[in-house]
């Protein structure tokens, strides 16, 4: 069976779903995200589905999908190129040609001008930066459909033209003495293309984990505040790291008039954040950080900015997947590392760098239900179906949409972290 590593030292065999032993193609048919860390989050019925993954896929060993990704690759040549986030599972990620957080791959997606086509190992959104970024003549694909984001099926178009309208009438439109407009939307990577189109529309911008900072500056220089989605607590850790207080950053509740707050409170407002969370950053707590540095004295905790602000605050650093990696490869002495993020990374960091003890915070292994939708089953399937000649789980964006995104990323793409993360 081809999984994610389901043990962890201080935590033998366990799981937070018995079910991720499964294939993921038991679940392709089932509405929601499958097992793993976002089991409990509630998919709307507009999240992707995947057709059944013929059986010579489901029943092949993971030698011989191996063998056939492989000879399928050879066969393409340059004509493909694979895309591999940080969380996906080790067994992608060999086959990866660019490996990332979702700025770097966003980047990776424009500097490939010679492939016929993109295979994004990662999840919809991912796939969907990628064909707004790609020349027009290249497909993207995403070898499972069903590989969607809770997170970001946490904010959709319709409540965001809706709060949007809300503030529009509270603020009006017309700037400040210093030009700056009542609101900026600002929309994390984690979001649907729609999302994206519409901060190309309103003046706003994408971020990343990587740029989160820098996009904040950018947008508090033209806007006198901003409302910042899917992910309210990047959104409040960025702003808190800034100095914005927290009396400061109410929270956007779509289903509450107003969001939930009174009009003094959104007058007053500096970052509105949206109701939106990662359930695998979610999962990590001060307790369990506290529990870290009485077993592990001069342990160094390094988090993800999706976690809690009072987690965030208890660790000792916070940045993205990227900059957690540098900050493990940087370390010039055996160091004790607990980290906060995904397992799949985790487990990697401890393989790459023996010399160091890393383990991940949460002692129950959770991974990301939806990167682990991606299994060598479907990248074997979509690649020798580009040998035969065909097309599969082509991501598409309408060309409406892609021109509004795109505004939106190439000012994303442009606002460079100050520090590589």
């Amino acid at each position: 069976m081809t999984s994610v590593n389901l043990q962890i030292a201080g935590a033998p065999g366990a799981t937070c779903d018995p079910d991720l032993a499964a294939g993921p193609w038991d679940f392709d048919t089932v509405p929601g995200y499958g097992p793993g860390a976002s089991i409990a989050d509630v998919a709307p019925p507009s999240a992707p589905r995947q057709g059944t993954l013929p059986a010579q896929y489901r029943e092949a060993s993971e030698e011989e999908l191996h063998a056939r990704i492989v000879a399928a690759r050879a066969t393409l040549g340059s004509r493909v190129v694979v895309l591999g986030h940080f969380y996906q599972r080790d067994e992608i990620v060999q086959h990866a040609d660019f490996l990332g957080d979702s700025f770097q791959l966003a980047n990776a997606a424009q500097t490939v001008p010679d492939a016929e086509t993109i295979v994004f190992c990662g999840v919809h959104f991912m796939a969907e930066t990628a064909d707004v970024l790609a020349k027009d003549d290249q497909a993207v694909i995403l070898p499972n459909l069903a590989a969607g984001c809770s997170m970001a099926d946490m904010a959709d178009i319709d409540s965001v033209e809706e709060a949007w309208a809300q503030l529009s009438a509270l603020y009006g439109e017309e700037p400040d003495a210093d030009g700056r407009v009542p609101v900026i939307p600002v929309t994390y990577m984690n979001s649907a293309a729609d999302l994206k189109a519409f901060c190309g529309r309103h003046g706003g911008i994408v971020c990343t984990s990587s740029n989160a900072e820098t996009v904040l500056e950018w947008a508090f220089e033209r806007g006198q505040r901003v409302l910042f989605f899917p992910d309210q607590h990047l959104g409040r850790n960025t702003a808190k790291k800034m100095g914005v207080p927290l009396e400061q950053m109410p929270l956007w509740n779509p289903r509450k008039p107003l969001g939930g707050s009174t009009e003094d409170e959104l007058l007053a407002a500096k970052v509105l954040l949206w109701h939106g969370f990662c359930s695998v950053h979610k999962r990590f707590t001060v307790d369990q950080i506290t529990r870290a540095r009485a077993d592990h004295p001069g342990v160094r905790v390094i988090v993800h900015p999706e976690c809690p602000a009072p987690v965030v605050d208890a660790a000792d650093e916070a940045g993205s997947t990227d900059y957690i990696r540098k900050a493990v490869a940087a370390a010039t002495e055996p160091t004790t590392f607990a980290i906060g993020t995904e397992i799949n990374m985790v487990n990697r960091l401890a393989a790459e760098y023996p010399q160091h003890t890393i383990f991940c915070l949460d002692p129950v292994v959770c991974p990301c239900s939806t990167m682990y939708r991606i299994h060598p089953g479907y990248l074997a399937w979509v690649l020798e179906e580009l040998v035969a000649g065909r097309v599969v789980n082509q991501v598409r964006v309408p060309d409406d949409v892609a021109a509004d995104a795109r505004v939106a990323l190439e000012r994303m793409l442009a606002a460079k972290p100050k520090v590589s993360a």
